[in-house]
């Protein structure tokens, strides 16, 4: 369970949080996935694709919800599928790799599916990560995610090699604690040869109230829907035990997101 570490603004939250800037990188490469109790499947028959609006698909509709996570597709999809992802998550870039091609083509794109991304918190990096993504512009926050899972490896060569500068940021304020984490994972760089300028990123990794809403936000899910790993997976407000794409697709055609 994420516990209050990333409430920034307290003297406890900033301890503590400077605490896990020293924690060993292993523990962010380890697996992250775990149990989640069994809720019950869905079932139901098949519904009909859903047209977007003129002039639009609904790959590209993005919204964002009110628990602050980042909605592809039809708003008013009949079936909702929420993930619960941390960016330093290998389990998280495998699904982002095996499965977000198919979900967006033969899924979100009839307006049956939608996919909305929240995160769980991990660690410092993911946070730094977290604040990245939603820089910009909406519709970016997802195609960003999907860039950083798919170069994980790298930014945590990056951590490792930088690893002096990733643990000194730990003493700075939080308005700079995150921009020297952006630099020593290489995520300023990173994100700038994908449209976000530097000096973007480092205004958003100074914005220390946006980043202590997106902990904060993370931390109350947690605790409110029991969420305690990641990837966790919800359709329709019920909890999933299921985590790979080869179990998921079968949950949303028995769900009714299939042609007959």
């Amino acid at each position: 369970m994420i516990s209050n570490r990333y409430n920034l603004k307290t003297n406890s939250g900033r301890r503590a949080l400077a605490i896990g800037l020293t924690a060993p990188l292993a523990l962010a490469l380890a697996a992250c996935g775990g149990d989640v109790d069994e809720e019950g499947g869905l079932g139901g028959d098949a519904i009909a694709a859903i047209d977007a609006p003129d002039g639009t698909t609904w790959n590209e509709t993005v919204t964002i919800s009110d628990e602050g996570g980042y909605v592809l597709g039809n708003p008013d999809a009949p079936l909702k599928l929420v993930e619960y992802a941390s960016h330093t998550c290998g389990a998280c870039a495998q699904f982002s790799a095996t499965a977000k091609p198919s979900l967006k083509a033969d899924y979100v794109s009839t307006g049956v599916v939608s996919f909305e991304q929240r995160n769980l918190v991990r660690d410092p990096i993911d946070l730094a990560i977290a604040t990245l993504v939603r820089c910009g512009q909406k519709e970016n926050m997802q195609p960003l995610s999907d860039q950083a899972w798919g170069s994980l490896e790298g930014i945590f060569q990056s951590v490792q090699q930088n690893a002096a500068q990733y643990e000194a940021s730990g003493n700075l304020p939080v308005e700079e604690r995150f921009i020297a984490i952006g630099e020593a994972a290489g995520l300023i760089d990173f994100f700038s040869a994908r449209g976000l300028s530097a000096d973007q990123a480092r205004t958003c990794l100074a914005d220390s109230d946006k980043i202590e809403a997106i902990a904060n936000a993370s931390s109350e899910q947690a605790a409110e829907l029991g969420v305690q790993s990641t990837p966790t997976f919800f359709l329709n407000g019920r909890v999933l035990e299921e985590r790979s794409w080869n179990q998921l697709e079968p949950i949303l055609q028995r769900a009714g997101a299939r042609s007959e």
